[in-house]
């Protein structure tokens, strides 16, 4: 079955771009232009990903977001020319994946829904991930082992923790404020410091060349993003 996407906004020579591109790649497009006819059509076709702008004539598209998180958890990607990191991040806590700021390549974008697919997926019956890969990295998560090609990484408790979250967010960004309250818990939520400390140390580890990471990403202002294959 083709993947449904839903695409909420109000430009028509927008939609047009993107029906164009979407359709050709064999995805099922759905078009709203306010966020009322998205939500019902959200509600109605249980759509695989939503694209959502956020500039909408009736109502913003944050309140999209909070209103689709009160019942599901399909992924949501906003397509906004508001660029400013506390839209950013705002959207981001309210429940959106990820954020691309127009104007934005197709090809990006593809990747960005690619990548929104892989982690809808259910996890087999329920399993966790015993292992995951990314370049030269080896996570290996019923042992707690890390490796960097055939080497073996020490990492302490908090890198390792640090390291898992990001795994499971993997291809999306991650807020500061999510990180700090998922790895150090919701009392360390503004201490911002602790976490580019640790994000520094993890580079040093885990990357060729620390100064231009290529496996985790800096947002910034916004937060971090493991690359996703």
């Amino acid at each position: 079955m083709k993947p449904t996407i839903l695409l909420i906004e109000d430009d028509a020579s927008i939609r047009r771009f993107l029906r164009a591109s979407l359709v050709t790649q064999g995805f099922e497009l759905l078009e709203a232009g306010t966020g009322r006819e998205g939500l019902a059509l959200a509600a109605s076709r249980v759509p695989d990903v939503v694209l959502l702008d956020l500039g909408l004539p009736d109502m913003e598209g944050i309140e999209v977001i909070q209103q689709l998180r009160t019942w599901s958890k399909m992924p949501i990607i906003v397509l906004s020319a508001r660029g400013q990191e506390r839209d950013k991040v705002a959207n981001l806590d309210a429940g959106a994946d990820d954020y691309l700021t127009k104007p934005f390549g197709v090809g990006e974008l593809l990747a960005r829904i690619r990548v929104a697919l892989r982690k809808a997926l259910p996890a087999e019956e329920g399993k966790p991930e015993a292992m995951y890969s990314l370049g030269r990295i080896t996570v290996d998560f019923e042992r707690r082992l890390v490796f960097r090609g055939p080497e073996e990484v020490h990492l302490t408790p908090i890198e390792y923790k640090l390291l898992a979250v990001l795994i499971k967010h993997r291809g999306k960004v991650v807020t500061h404020r999510q990180l700090l309250k998922e790895v150090w818990g919701p009392s360390h939520i503004e201490q911002n410091p602790y976490l580019r400390i640790f994000i520094l140390n993890l580079r040093r580890k885990l990357e060729d060349d620390p100064a231009r990471p290529q496996y985790l990403l800096t947002e910034p202002g916004v937060g971090y993003r493991l690359r996703e294959d």
